[in-house]
C-alpha cells in the first residue's frame, strides 16, 4: 500500500470517528486509538499522539458550533477544565512508566464501564433546578434550546464532578482519548446536567485537556506528522458534520450508539492487549 492510499484510508476512517465523537462527546479519540492499533498496527503511543492532535481538532471544529447554538455551558466547562488539565499532565507523565499492554487493558475497561453507565442512565434532556453551596456560589447554571423552548438546569454534586474530571484528565493523558466518555458521564450522572449539555460541553473541554498532554507527547517524539495530519483533517470534517446532526438528534439514540460502539472497541482492546498484539 502506497503512502497516498494509506493516508486516504486513514482520512475517511477518521471522518467516521469524528462524526461519532461530535455526536456523543467522545472526541473521536475513543475510535481513533483502537482503529490505528488494531487495524493499521500502529504502535499505541504513536496512535495516542495522533489521537490527541485529532481531539484538539474535534474540539475546535464542533465546540464553536455548539456554543453558537446555545448548548455548551462555557462557565461550567472552564471550571472543570482546571481538574482535567492537571489530570492530563499527570497522565502524560505516566505514559512512559506504564507497559503498552497495561495501557490497552485500562483503555478497554474504561470503555466498557462508560458504555454500561451511559446505557443505564436516564434518557432525558431535563435539567435539575435545585442547587447546593458551590453551584450557587460559582453560578454553575444555564439553559439550552429544546423543542422550541429554553430548558434551565443547575449543576449538582460539584465536588464529585470535579474529582471525576481529574480522573478523566489522567485517562486523557494516558490513553489519548480526550476522556470524553468519562467527562460526559461525570456531567450527565454525577452533576445532573442534561445529556446534550454534557456532550457539547465535553466537546468544548476536550481540546484544552488534550493540548495539555499533547505537548508532552510531542517532546517525547510520539507525534508523527505523516500519521497525525490525515487523522486530524478527517476528524475535523466529521466533527463539523456531527455538530449539525446533534442539534436534531434523539438523546436515546445517541446513548445507544455511544454504548454499542465503545463496547465493541473495549472488548477488542482488552483481547489484543492480553494476547500481546498491541
Amino acid at each position: 500500500m502506497s503512502s497516498a492510499e494509506f493516508s486516504g484510508i486513514l482520512f475517511f476512517s477518521s471522518v467516521l470517528a469524528g462524526l461519532l465523537g461530535a455526536l456523543t462527546g467522545l472526541g473521536g479519540g475513543v475510535v481513533i486509538v483502537p482503529l490505528l492499533t488494531l487495524v493499521f498496527h500502529v504502535d499505541i503511543r504513536y496512535a495516542i499522539g495522533a489521537s490527541l492532535v485529532s481531539v484538539i481538532a474535534t474540539s475546535s471544529g464542533a465546540a464553536a458550533a455548539y456554543v453558537r447554538e446555545g448548548f455548551s455551558n462555557i462557565r461550567i466547562g472552564m471550571f472543570l477544565e482546571i481538574a482535567t488539565t492537571l489530570g492530563a499532565v499527570f497522565g502524560a507523565y505516566l505514559t512512559t512508566r506504564v507497559p503498552t499492554e497495561a495501557i490497552g487493558i485500562v483503555f478497554g475497561l474504561v470503555l466498557l464501564y462508560s458504555a454500561v453507565a451511559s446505557y443505564k442512565g436516564k434518557h432525558s434532556n431535563e435539567g435539575l433546578l435545585t442547587t447546593s453551596g458551590l453551584a450557587g456560589m460559582l453560578r454553575l447554571r444555564g439553559s439550552f434550546p429544546c423543542e422550541g423552548k429554553e430548558v434551565e438546569y443547575v449543576a449538582q454534586r460539584v465536588p464529585a464532578g470535579f474529582g471525576l474530571m481529574f480522573s478523566a484528565g489522567t485517562l486523557s493523558g494516558l490513553l489519548g482519548i480526550g476522556s470524553g466518555a468519562v467527562k460526559v458521564l461525570a456531567m450527565d450522572q454525577a452533576m445532573g446536567l442534561p445529556f446534550k449539555v454534557s456532550t457539547t460541553t465535553s466537546n468544548f473541554m476536550i481540546g484544552v485537556t488534550a493540548a495539555a498532554s499533547a505537548g508532552i507527547y510531542l517532546s517525547r517524539g510520539y507525534i508523527s506528522p505523516g500519521l497525525s495530519m490525515p487523522v486530524m483533517l478527517g476528524v475535523l470534517a466529521g466533527s463539523l458534520t456531527g455538530a449539525k446532526i446533534l442539534v436534531h438528534a434523539n438523546v436515546k439514540t445517541l446513548r445507544t450508539v455511544f454504548a454499542v460502539v465503545i463496547v465493541v472497541m473495549g472488548i477488542e482492546m482488552i483481547i489484543n492487549s492480553v494476547m500481546g498484539k498491541l
